[in-house]
């Protein structure tokens, strides 16, 4: 029986699973409810294990792990995003990485969604008023006939595209992979220039990290909304505050950052234009327990020899 590891679930989501409630019926399980902290850590507690199933996407597979492994042969991740791996080292030493595509996508579209409507109508900003005894009236913006440019359509970006033509939003995008979704596509820098909101929905990669810099943020329509819900790192964070504060952009719903937990006292935090969630945006009861078997079901798949959601 191959030996598995589950070696970041922190804070621990896995081991109240149902699906992995069954999984570890079957399974040699060494499971861990701490992040490992280091590389050096990540590497003992792997030791001679086959398979590796990834939650938390602070815990990195560099080709220093792999290479210190040699016996891992599979990493399951929980989730979408590859950041965190080295896929040419896993590809180079025969090691299959899966994924978990699509789960998350309603969630997260949803979250976007969310997160517009909450800069736009302001609503954090004026629950805190109406609290403290104010009435305050006006300001917020209408986003029926507004244009919204959609940067990928992957599985959310597509998603949320639909969501905010529900509403009466003008939708178009620009996506690396352009192909007939049903959505107008568009320059980057038409989109820019045109769109009073900007949803991002790539991947973190070498192609996109910084992807919306200075000069793009500038290119942006003066007053602007900006959404992130995909990785921090694609947008120059600094770059962003200096438009936020400038009014380049109106405002800012994010709920992915550089350095996660969001430090205390970070300048974002300051901003009274710009709404804020923790890297929460696919973490719903429904959502997470789907992922999460998805993630064991990957682990049969490849123990059966048909595995299935490959990225490497």
């Amino acid at each position: 029986m191959p030996r598995i590891v589950i070696p970041d679930d922190a804070p621990p989501v896995m081991a109240s699973s149902a699906a992995y409630g069954r999984f570890q019926t079957r399974h040699d399980i060494a499971y861990f409810d701490s992040l490992p902290g280091s590389e050096e850590k990540l590497i003992e507690r792997l030791g001679d294990a086959e398979i590796a199933i990834n939650i938390r996407s602070s815990c990195r597979f560099t080709a220093a792990v792999f290479e210190a492994c040699p016996k891992l042969k599979m990493v399951s991740i929980w989730g979408t995003g590859t950041d965190n791996i080295d896929l040419a080292a896993a590809r180079r030493l025969g090691v299959t990485i899966t994924n978990t595509p699509g789960v998350s996508a309603p969630s997260i579209a949803e979250h976007t969604l969310a997160l517009l409507l909450a800069v736009a109508r302001k609503i954090p900003k004026i629950d805190a008023q109406v609290r403290d005894g104010n009435w305050p009236r006006g300001s917020m913006t209408l986003l029926h006939g507004k244009t919204v440019g959609v940067i990928g359509l992957g599985a959310i970006g597509l998603r949320f595209a639909r969501l905010a033509a529900g509403i009466g939003m003008n939708v178009i995008a620009w996506t690396m992979n352009p192909r007939d979704l049903g959505v107008p596509l568009v320059s980057l820098d038409e989109l820019l220039e045109t769109s009073d909101v900007v949803s991002l929905h790539l991947r973190l990669s070498d192609d996109t990290r910084s992807f919306l810099g200075r000069d793009r943020i500038a290119k942006m329509k003066r007053g602007a909304l900006l959404v992130n819900t995909a990785r921090g790192p694609i947008v120059d964070e600094a770059a962003m505050i200096d438009a936020l504060q400038s009014g380049q952009l109106a405002g800012a719903g994010l709920d992915v950052f550089d350095i996660e937990p969001l430090p205390g006292g970070h300048p974002l935090t300051t901003l009274d234009n710009v709404v804020l969630s923790p890297h929460c945006a696919g973490i719903t009861p429904e959502v997470l327990e789907a992922g999460l078997a998805l993630s064991l079901e990957n682990v049969e798949k490849y123990l059966a020899g048909s595995p299935q959601h490959r990225v490497a």
